[in-house]
């Protein structure tokens, strides 16, 4: 593949993604062309997690396959999501004395704060799990909040508060076996919902706050961004299946028929307009209630001036924006993308986000600073990725 062709590989669990893209120059900004997607049921999974890996092989490949033949090469490396229940974040805050004769502070400063801030992150929190990414949200020297990079400024002590994602080890490694076993080279391993903000919020949303809620089968997570940083990242156990399952329980019906009826697929059917109604709303809600506890913990309810964002399979059902922005009291809005013309394949709404976002990251992969500071580590089966500058101010 030449330098320019970036592949992100989202394996979700209702539909593995594949999209393949092509750097397109726009003035100094590279900017993603679709060149060929390809999607599979998923298989073998569960709540994010690889269960049975022979079955998600196959899904993997048969999307492979499909991308592979819209563009017109051969896929062999890709950077890939992560996502599940076992994402999650932790915020943590380290200390250190400068010990430079000049008081100036060096980045080696920055790097021995960041680490002390790991060292104490509670054992509870950390054991089993693998830091996916490390995110410095504030500095502050000599108890003064600082904007922008402390090094060289001079003081006697530097404080860093670091925003921590996380995932299970063995979640990590089982998905890095299967794609290995699939015959995928992973050049990245990224959080699935910091991949879909980069297509689904501006910077003036992340800057102003706001909540990107991704809607899955299985499970809803969600990141909150304020002053362009994420500063908190969760996932719920409770998806749009949920939704299906209420549906053929309420109205008895089978499942392939509810989950056609949630997608508004099966026109003229002979049903209760409002009870069904009432079951999407219900089952809405629960995902709503915890969306805004979560919020409540951050001390952020109702103060997120650019509200909401949903995105994921999820989105898709006709009511969710107006409940969203009832149950939240903040504004509301389903994530519109655009993967440009001429795309070969069928990309038709932000379901897409986290792979097209994971060929943004793959596109800006060469250059020291973009997309706010965005610098990447290459992450194998033997080491773990670090986005030590991903959102630096």
């Amino acid at each position: 593949m030449s330098k320019n062709i970036a592949v992100g590989i989202d394996i979700g669990t209702y539909q593995t993604r594949v999209v393949a893209a092509e750097g397109a120059r726009e003035g100094e900004r590279e900017l993603p062309k679709v060149v060929g997607v390809g999607f599979a049921e998923s298989r073998g999974l569960r709540h994010g997690h690889v269960l049975n890996q022979a079955d998600a092989i196959k899904s993997v490949k048969q999307a492979l396959s499909q991308a592979s033949k819209a563009a017109g090469f051969e896929i062999k490396k890709a950077i890939v999501s992560i996502g599940g229940i076992g994402l999650s974040s932790v915020t943590s805050s380290g200390t250190v004395v400068i010990t430079r004769a000049d008081s100036e502070i060096t980045e080696l400063d920055v790097k021995k704060a960041m680490e002390t801030s790991q060292q104490e992150i509670p054992v509870s929190l950390s054991q089993n799990r693998t830091i996916l990414h490390t995110i410095p949200l504030s500095f502050k020297v000599d108890g003064r909040v600082i904007l922008g990079k402390p090094e060289g400024l001079k003081g006697s002590k530097l404080e860093v508060k670091t925003l921590f994602i996380t995932c299970f080890e063995n979640h990590v490694n089982d998905l890095l076996e299967t794609l290995g076993e699939a015959s995928i080279e992973v050049e990245d391993l990224v959080a699935a919902p910091l991949a879909a903000s980069l297509v689904t919020l501006s910077r003036q949303q992340k800057m102003a706050g706001v909540v990107l809620a991704n809607i899955g089968s299985e499970t809803v997570s969600i990141v909150v961004f304020e002053n362009n940083l994420p500063i908190s990242l969760e996932i719920f156990p409770i998806g749009s299946n949920d939704i299906t399952n209420d549906i053929a329980l309420g109205l008895r019906v089978p499942l392939e028929e509810a989950e056609n009826i949630k997608r508004g697929t099966i026109v003229g059917g002979n049903y209760p307009r409002k009870k069904l109604e009432e079951i999407i709303e219900a089952r809405l809600s629960d995902i709503f209630e915890l969306i805004e506890s979560h919020l409540k913990k951050l001390g952020r309810s109702g103060l997120l001036p650019a509200g909401i964002v949903l995105t994921g399979g999820g989105s898709a059902i006709e009511t969710v924006g107006d409940l969203a922005k009832t149950s939240l009291r903040l504004p509301s809005r389903v994530a519109a993308i655009s993967f440009g013309d001429n795309i070969r394949g069928q990309i038709r709404d932000a379901s897409w986000s986290v792979a097209y976002g994971l060929c943004v990251i793959g596109l800006e992969n060469g250059d020291e600073e973009t997309m706010s500071g965005l610098k990447l580590v290459k992450r194998t089966r033997k080491g773990l990725m670090n986005f030590l500058r991903q959102f630096l101010p």
